[in-house]
């Protein structure tokens, strides 16, 4: 028999092939773990657990980014095992501070304290001023305090002195479950004789990183092996896509096609949004396959830039939630985490508006009202705007009835069609006219057209804060629809098996009748019975709304529909003798939000008793007007719609809200956070003034003047006039052709008269 003879190299090759082999079977039995464990999971993440949440700054959306207020608040709104992110810089004599950026100007008062000691350096092949961190011992920044980062934010708390803290500082003071350090410039630092390697390699015991991630690969390669395997998870860093890593030289567009690459020194890649969702135009475009590929190669995918104060893509409706649900319940993948400056809004995300499915139920019973429709989406009082009221979820839709000079009523948003359409731009604009009752400036009033006229014109959608905050509500239905007549709108309500009734608001009534000739109540009433809603064809309820108690004691004298009384003013309480007085004519009544929640400088300081009130005497309170657009709440609501619906329903206990975006509402039912016992801080009402007791006095503004109390006086209206008829006029411009008269009524009696006179010189001519 011959032997085969002893080869050292042939064992050597069998031993790499048993241990490639050995590798190959431990991913596949990871994988396969993997895999199970996904399939009984309903997220589709890598390992199928709960998208991480992860701080950025701590609460950075409220408070100054790194400020111990700042993470501290975190534990207090967020889920628990929240990451804590500290963007780690080092000082001059190597201290690892936790501070937003190398570049200190625009997150502290640095600039105040040493004004001369500004300088230049070549970051990221930029020459850049500032006042850097590697100019300054940490002792030198004992007067240096953190404030805010973005204008959008508030200003209150740069008053509180927040000192810079250490790393070590955040670890042992906080204790956090899970630590993220992220190193943006290693490269700037090991040309200024600084490691942030070394930093990291010495770091004390009591400094637990969990997380640790950079743009730069060679930050990786060169520290990978010594932190060893018991050392915090990589995560790689991507930039812009045109961007250039500077160690391999090539663009982190081109490096986000080889994730096989980055699988060799991370576990996974944090990404800017639009990787993952591409925007166009601030309009999203189909979701990319970036999570699925990243998955295939076993990297988790972390994703950044999320903030409720962000000009976020128009199809999220100024919604942060919404944008969130995108990222981790859209059916089709889901992030391993989100980087947010707001994590109580991640953390409901998460926690409370996942994996509902289509069908999930009700949790919480109130009012969803529109306010002219779903009309943050579309032009108001149109055919879109009522039809997406209706998809989203609301309960009841709402029209503003106007009356035009042919006595046609129809809805939208104002008496003035300069505020909704583009009748400035029409062939009417010389029907302009100031209407001192009305409004002190000119206009052109819905009583000037024939409906037929405004039918062609183009409705407009309203964007109330364009002009202060820049902000613009879905430009490409600036224009879309049609505008509705009261029967058509009554009409599309009786044909929705979800909606529970209609409200119709009436305003201006005492003038359109003295002045001209016009009776909105009754129009109204007629539309009503002729489209089946008087005769219990529907059982659609109707409600009639408005700030006048004339108006619904004569709905009263003439009808059984519910009666919605509006209070106009903020008011802070209402005497008894004013409620006994609304309830002879409303079934409930409408107040302002600052009615609830007083406001002083945007920060709420306090929440009245009115609610309770006037709920005691079986009087529901609808609260009007809820957005979605952050500079329309208060600071204590965290720019989240969500947040501040939820204060209004479960803390403040209202009957209903009158909103422009309804889904946001209707969202808010199915939460299923309100089934719970007890209630998780992030869906908890916020606490009343407990913002202000923690901005300094020095930053606030003197305190306004408190809010009105409601009296009889308020209430008191001498009943509405009769019809005064109107006189003829030339109306300038394009003339209506429709044979009806200024005030709505066929010309039959001057036909008669025609008729009668013809007749008679006929007569005549024949004797």
């Amino acid at each position: 028999m011959i032997y085969m003879r002893d080869n050292p190299a042939m064992h050597g090759l069998q031993a790499s092939k048993f241990l490639l082999l050995a590798l190959l079977l431990i991913q596949l039995l990871f994988s396969t773990q993997l895999v199970a464990q996904r399939s009984k999971s309903p997220w589709q993440t890598l390992t199928g657990d709960a998208p991480l949440i992860v701080a950025r700054g701590g609460f950075s959306g409220l408070f100054p980014d790194s400020s111990l207020d700042s993470y501290s608040f975190v534990a207090q709104t967020s889920v628990q095992g929240t990451v804590l992110w500290c963007d780690l810089q080092l000082t001059k004599d190597a201290i690892g501070i936790c501070f937003p950026d190398v570049k200190m100007m625009n997150a502290s008062n640095i600039q105040v304290v040493f004004p001369k000691q500004k300088n230049s350096y070549l970051l990221d092949g930029v020459l850049t001023q500032d006042w850097f961190t590697i100019d300054f011992n940490f002792k030198d920044l004992k007067n240096v305090f953190l404030i805010r980062g973005m204008l959008s934010r508030s200003d209150a708390f740069d008053g509180n002195n927040y000192a810079i803290s250490t790393v070590q500082d955040i670890a042992t003071q906080l204790k956090p479950k899970s630590f993220w350090l992220n190193v943006q410039h290693e490269a700037f630092y090991a040309q200024h004789n600084l490691s942030i390697s070394s930093f990291l390699l010495s770091a004390p015991k009591t400094v637990t990183i969990h997380y640790l991630s950079s743009p730069e690969v060679n930050f990786f390669r060169n520290i990978g092996s010594r932190l060893g395997r018991k050392g915090p998870k990589f995560v790689f860093r991507f930039l812009e896509k045109d961007d250039v890593e500077v160690s391999t030289n090539q663009t982190y567009g081109s490096l986000a096609g080889n994730l096989t690459f980055i699988k060799t020194f991370a576990s996974g890649i944090l990404v800017p949004k639009s990787y993952i969702w591409p925007v166009e135009s601030q309009y999203l475009l189909p979701h990319t396959s970036v999570v699925q590929d990243a998955h295939k190669a076993g990297l988790e995918v972390y994703a950044s830039g999320f903030a409720n104060d962000f000009d976020i893509a128009y199809n999220y409706s100024f919604d942060p939630l919404a944008e969130y649900l995108s990222f981790i319940d859209n059916g089709d993948f889901s992030v391993d985490g989100v980087l947010s400056d707001f994590p109580l809004t991640a953390s409901s995300a998460v926690d409370c508006f996942s994996n509902l499915g289509t069908n999930a139920s009700t949790q919480v019973d109130f009012l969803i009202i529109s306010k002219n429709g779903a009309s943050g989406d579309y032009p108001g009082c149109t055919d879109l705007a009522y039809s997406k009221a209706i998809k989203d979820g609301a309960d009841v839709i709402d029209c503003s009835l106007q009356m035009s000079s042919d006595g046609i009523p129809f809805c939208l948003s104002s008496i003035d069609l300069g505020k909704s359409t583009n009748v400035v731009q029409s062939p009417f604009r010389n029907r302009s006219a100031t209407v001192p009752e009305l409004n002190s400036l000119s206009g052109i009033y819905s009583f000037s057209l024939t409906w037929s006229e405004i039918q062609t014109l183009r409705p407009a959608i309203e964007n109330p804060y364009n002009k202060d905050f820049n902000l613009f509500r879905n430009p490409r239905e600036r224009s879309s629809g049609k505008l509705v007549s009261l029967s058509d709108f009554l009409n599309l309500a009786k044909n929705s098996s979800s909606l529970v009734g209609v409200l119709i608001s009436v305003e201006n009534a005492t003038y359109l009748r003295e002045k001209q000739g016009l009776d909105a109540v009754k129009a109204a009433l007629d539309s009503l019975m002729e489209a089946g809603y008087s005769n219990r064809t529907t059982t659609t309820r109707v409600m009639i709304q408005s700030t006048n108690s004339s108006v619904l004691v004569d709905f009263k004298k003439h009808s059984q529909y519910e009666t919605v009384y509006k209070v106009e003013e903020s008011i802070r309480d209402i005497l008894d003798s004013a409620i006994e007085d609304i309830k002879k004519f409303a079934d409930a009544i409408v107040v302002g939000k600052k009615s609830v929640f007083p406001t002083s400088a945007s920060f709420i300081t306090r929440q009245t008793n009115l609610v309770a009130r006037l709920q005691k005497v079986q009087l529901p309170v609808y609260v009007e007007l809820f957005q979605n657009e952050f500079v329309s709440q208060p600071w204590d609501f965290f720019s989240d719609a969500t947040v501040e619906i939820n204060s209004h329903v479960t803390g403040a206990g209202i009957s209903g809200t009158i909103t422009e975006f309804p889904l946001t509402a209707a969202r808010y039912k199915k939460n299923s956070c309100l089934n719970r016992k007890d209630l998780p801080p992030y869906m908890t009402p916020v606490q009343p003034a407990g913002l202000l007791t923690i901005v300094s006095p020095t930053s606030l503004p003197p305190a306004e003047a408190p809010n009105p109390v409601f009296t009889d006086a308020d209430v008191t209206e001498p009943p509405l006039p009769p019809v005064t008829a109107r006189a003829p006029t030339t109306t300038p411009g394009p003339q209506t052709t429709d044979g009806k008269s200024p005030n709505g009524q066929t010309r039959v009696a001057v036909s008669l008269l025609l008729a009668a006179f013809a007749t008679v010189i006929a007569s005549l001519l024949l004797m």
